[in-house]
């Protein structure tokens, strides 16, 4: 019995050295909410996530290209010269999730909801387009998550009741307005009107059709044109039967490129040819090289403009850096994206807080002067404080012709008719 006893405990001794018995949990690190930990350790550093869904392939890939760059811009100031978001008496680090939405509207959806629910983004900053920032901020409104926008202007997106939605650009129904009144003011008389098929370019069409009626042009005819339109020379055809003083394109840098080359193509040409975007992007100069000359378009913001703001200075100085960074000059969109963010940051900083609710309420109290111009939102969401200007491409230069306050040069009507140049 006794050797059985003592060879017992020799396998009970065995099996304990083999399986020792698990060990205490060692606790989460905690965040460090302030001071050190311990002496001469370094304090933890804070971070505010913020994300966005970017077109960085499809049919928006250009322009999107401009609103990403103008994000990381504002992300590299503010965390390496600014030092970070200031919350209370406490300093965030901005990290800056961006991923490709690539044009697409259910890839929008399903990124921003991957930001929110996985990434655990606590804001957002929006895409490129009208159509994929009312599928993104149908997301960021199901979460309760604000959204600060940039590039989204179709003023549908601010009559759905959203409370989360907020964009620092001019509205679509108002991009022709300085435009339309610079030519009627120079004898303009009537006008057609051409619009992609898709939310933003339609709101642009409708405010145009207000503008020329509200300054005294005849509507001659309105017209909606497929969003994957590759010939627009038919359409071009009918308006030069009509014979417009003024032509207005409302849609996207590609299609505008196609409207003007179409256009010169079957020698429709007007005493004005205005397109929405593109003609305030120097790359739409470089591909249609003399064709893009007297071609006016709408801006929300250029570099000769004489805003001055608390961050980054004037116009031309936001211009310099931006240069700098990336080598080529800023469009407006991409300093709007910029300014976008800038947004976010000051409603941070005035609520001294993360939460929602509270910034939220910043938002809706901001009365700001920025590099892009001034920033106060109405309930809607809307920037109501800005006006939009107007450009004209001269001998291959973009310049302001609109508003008086703002030109830097004259309005040239009429134009120089194509086969002229």
């Amino acid at each position: 019995m006794r050797k059985f006893t003592f060879g017992l405990l020799i396998v009970l001794a065995v099996l304990l050295v083999a399986c020792p018995s698990p060990a205490t949990p060692t606790p989460e690190p905690q965040a460090e909410t302030g001071g050190q930990a311990e002496e001469g350790m370094p304090k933890e550093e804070k971070v505010i996530r913020i994300g966005a869904a970017v077109s960085e392939t499809g049919k928006y890939a250009r322009e999107g290209q401009d609103t990403r760059q103008g994000y990381i811009l504002w992300q590299e100031w503010v965390n390496n010269e600014y030092g970070g978001i200031k919350v209370g008496d406490e300093r965030y680090k901005v990290e800056l999730i961006i991923y490709d939405d690539e044009s697409n509207p259910d890839t929008v959806t399903r990124l921003t909801e991957k930001l929110i629910t996985e990434d655990k983004v606590q804001f957002l900053l929006g895409p490129y387009s009208s159509g994929l920032t009312k599928a993104a901020s149908a997301i960021s409104e199901k979460y309760k998550i604000i959204m600060v926008e940039g590039n989204g202007a179709s003023d549908s997106l601010f009559e759905r009741g959203f409370k989360y939605l907020f964009a620092v650009l001019t509205p679509a129904s108002r991009y022709t307005e300085s435009g339309l009144k610079a030519l009627a003011d120079a004898g303009a008389k009537s006008v057609v009107i051409a619009y992609k098929d898709s939310p933003f370019p339609k709101s642009v069409a409708q405010g145009a059709e207000k503008w020329a009626k509200e300054y005294g042009m005849e509507v001659l005819a309105v017209e909606s044109y497929p969003a994957d339109i590759k010939d627009a020379t038919a359409l071009m055809t009918k308006f030069k039967d009509l014979n417009p003083d003024v032509f207005v394109g409302a849609g996207h840098f590609v299609d505008g490129v196609l409207l003007a080359r179409n256009a010169e193509e079957v020698d429709f040409a007007p005493k004005a040819f205005m397109l929405t975007v593109g003609p305030s992007n120097p790359e739409f100069v470089e591909e249609l090289g003399k064709t893009s000359n007297y071609i006016i378009g709408p801006t929300q913001w250029e570099r000769t403009m004489t805003w001055q703001g608390q961050y980054f200075g004037t116009p031309e100085e936001y211009a310099k850096r931006y240069e700098e960074r990336w080598n080529e000059p800023p469009t407006y969109q991409a300093a709007e994206s910029t300014a976008t963010a800038l947004a976010l940051q000051i409603a941070i900083e005035m609520a001294g807080s993360l939460d929602s609710d509270a910034v939220r309420q910043a938002l809706l109290e901001m009365d700001v002067m920025t590099f892009y111009g001034p920033i106060k939102f109405d309930e809607t969401g809307k920037n109501v404080a800005k006006a939009m200007g107007a450009i004209q491409i001269q001998d291959g230069n973009i310049v302001v012709i609109a508003p008086e306050e703002a030109a830097v040069a004259d309005l040239i009507y009429p134009m120089v008719p194509w086969n002229e140049r």
